[in-house]
């Protein structure tokens, strides 16, 4: 049986959120980490949900040529009614990096739709849209995109546009359009998005902020995915979407209160992550008796020079795994931190482009893992940053992953699977720089108790 849905992810930390959302309401989900083989495909049953998690957000638009038409010829094979393209629920993405236009023109290609409907909003996680532009919640404060303390500033795609159809007139020559929330709640989205198609937009995003937006957002995007496959665009508001919609209809159960999870002590985080948010998490497990290790990304423009770091941060992870102490690796503290300032400036100086040093940086993130996974007995690891997770996952030697349980909003604690039976069954978390609470890493390390 088809599934119900195939997505891929524009960096690791956003496609877990995307099966948190559809596994948690009751659509089993499985994302892995490059095109599953027909074999691996033959031994899923029951699966409403498979995605691929991807690195697009961190690369450039000829890399995304290369490689985003065979991801999209594979999913679409599986004949599920709705492609997902996974975007950031902050959209960060410039015409030279991670462009989300770009991806819409070569899904379009790839798929044969002569439309995409965009959807950003997400209530859940703080997520906004009103008469197309997005904001983003922030300690219990809404900001527009582009006077956000975080995404305005953001190091790689700084957001200076709200306007979602204005943002992408820079990476995208395709049309647009708004169907905003007063047409909407009136019940008349299908017919206004049916309107804006005949008037030759290609692009359609769709306001929402609330359960009833999310409702009508949803029957719109389950509607057109009955008359002919659909490509979406957005983020995991897609899901929150179309799980409203189902509920709504009885197709699946109300909400039920989460599942909770053990205990993991000692924990390891690693944090390839410049973000405000994240540094309050590393300070708030600094004060429940994590130990920070700093990283020095400057060194890893310089292979030898990296290789060295990375062993002397190896011995003294696995001196203090070994006392049953939990801690956070991490390569700056937050977007004041200095580190940032020297990795700059070494880049500048070696002359070198940045991508191949943050790859570096990411596999040398997995690599601590697996480390401490092989010769500490690791059980469960927390990886911050989306633009460094992928790096590390696949260095880590994962193949797919699975939920287990819900951590933070956008981050459920997962579960690897692997045909190397030393990481099968690691759990981990993907949390993206702007997610999850101050707590999130104590938590993790501690457990939630089961309800």
């Amino acid at each position: 049986m088809a599934p119900v849905l195939t997505f891929y992810g524009d960096d690791f930390t956003g496609s877990s959120a995307v099966m948190e959302v559809l596994a948690f309401a009751g659509l089993p989900s499985i994302m892995f980490l490059d095109i599953p083989s027909e074999a691996m495909l033959a031994r899923l049953d029951g699966i409403a949900a498979i995605g691929i998690a991807g690195i697009s957000r961190s690369k450039p638009p000829d890399w995304m040529d290369a490689e985003l038409p065979r991801v999209f010829a594979a999913l679409a094979r599986l004949g599920a009614p709705i492609l997902h393209y996974k975007t950031c629920s902050t959209f960060d993405s410039a015409p030279h990096l991670g462009s989300i236009g770009r991806a819409i023109e070569l899904g379009m290609a790839a798929t044969g739709v002569t439309f995409v409907p965009l959807v950003v909003g997400a209530p859940a996680i703080g997520r906004y849209q009103m008469f197309g532009n997005l904001f983003a919640a922030l300690d219990g404060i809404g900001y527009r995109l582009d006077r956000h303390p975080v995404m305005a500033r953001h190091p790689a795609t700084p957001m200076h546009e709200a306007d979602l159809c204005r943002h992408l007139e820079g990476q995208t020559a395709f049309p647009s359009a708004v169907v905003d929330w007063r047409t909407l709640l009136a019940g008349q989205g299908a017919e206004a998005l049916r309107g804006a198609r005949q008037q030759g937009a290609c692009i359609i995003a769709l306001d929402l902020f609330d359960q009833a937006t999310l409702e009508r957002v949803g029957e719109i995007l389950w509607q057109e995915a009955g008359q002919a496959p659909l490509y979406a665009v957005g983020s995991q508001g897609v899901e929150y979407a179309l799980v409203a919609h189902f509920r709504r209809i009885g197709r699946l159960p109300q909400a039920r209160p989460p599942a909770g999870f053990g205990p993991a002590e000692p924990l390891l985080v690693v944090s390839g992550s410049c973000s405000e948010t994240t540094a309050r998490q590393i300070a708030a497990a600094g004060g429940a008796g994590f130990r920070l290790l700093l990283l020095e990304a400057s060194l890893a423009v310089d292979p030898a020079s990296w290789s060295a770091e990375l062993a002397r941060v190896e011995q003294a992870m696995l001196e203090t795994l070994a006392a049953g102490t939990s801690l956070v690796v991490a390569t700056a503290r937050g977007p004041a931190d200095p580190a940032i300032g020297r990795f700059r400036e070494r880049l500048e100086t070696a002359g070198v482009a940045p991508g191949p040093v943050h790859d570096r940086i990411g596999q040398g993130l997995g690599g601590l893992v697996r480390a401490a996974r092989l010769k500490a007995g690791l059980g469960r690891a927390i990886f911050a940053g989306g633009d460094t997770s992928g790096h590390a996952m696949l260095a880590l030697g994962a193949e797919a992953l699975e939920p287990l349980a819900p951590l933070a909003a956008g981050a459920p604690l997962l579960r690897v699977r692997s045909m190397d039976p030393a990481i099968e069954g690691l759990e981990v978390a993907l949390k993206g720089g702007q997610m999850g609470d101050e707590p999130v890493f104590v938590r993790a390390a501690r457990g939630i108790a089961q309800n």
